[in-house]
């Protein structure tokens, strides 16, 4: 039997009960502004010397799997989500599990890794003098200069990934980027929770009613 997927739309709401680009899309900024204070201290961190980049690395990931991964499947939602009043739910109406957040946050997981092979590429090469005169715009041009192919593959794939996920995004009912197709999720608005469970409890009722019984009695 295939899994019961969330309705599309709820009778009597005319409302669309997924988050769309646009409320999506204002999460990742407010999920940007929180995190810009840690953003920035690295920054900071990174200017001191040329090789203070590997002392931030396990922090940057661990931060990252926390915030992407730890807190939806905590709470259902990043904190930009949650302002906004969406969260992540399985494909099937369920809270969000381990998998499933594991699996929605792969592939970023797997492009920052390739950003933080590229930078090492790119430092391995830097002369600290020049490195440590420039401010921090100024000095991520100049690691950038000094493995140009390898950042300009980096950063085809990471444009490809991105407007791939706002193209699918844009092109289903359910508006599911990709990574909520890898992961079986979708987004809804919260206030819709409790009436999308009520369906779909509903609509499992009553398949289960229309199961015929076999008579064993034979």
């Amino acid at each position: 039997m295939n899994q019961k997927e969330t309705p599309i739309r709820l009778e009597g709401i005319n409302d669309n009960i997924y988050a769309g680009f646009l409320s999506r899309f204002a999460s990742l900024l407010l999920d940007g502004l929180i995190m810009l204070p840690f953003i920035f201290f690295v920054l900071y961190i990174n200017g001191l010397s040329i090789n203070m980049f590997f002392y931030t690395i396990i922090p940057n990931l661990l931060i990252g799997i926390w915030y992407n991964i730890y807190l939806p499947k905590k709470y259902g939602g990043t904190p930009g989500k949650l302002i906004m009043g969406i969260n992540i739910i399985k494909i099937n109406g369920k809270s969000l599990g381990w998998k499933e957040a594991i699996l929605r946050h792969l592939v970023m997981f797997i492009l920052t890794i390739g950003s933080i092979i590229v930078t090492i590429i790119c430092i391995s090469k830097a002369d600290e003098t020049v490195y440590t005169s420039l401010g921090w715009l100024k000095r991520s041009q100049y690691l950038m200069s000094l493995a140009p192919t390898t950042f300009l593959i980096y950063t085809w794939m990471t444009n490809i990934w991105t407007y791939s996920e706002f193209i699918v995004l844009l092109t289903n009912d359910r508006k599911r980027a990709i990574h909520d197709f890898i992961a079986g999720t979708v987004i809804v608005k919260k206030i819709y929770i409790d009436k999308i469970n009520e369906v779909m409890y509903a609509e499992k009722q009553e398949m289960n009613n229309e199961i015929p019984v076999s008579d064993d009695s034979n």
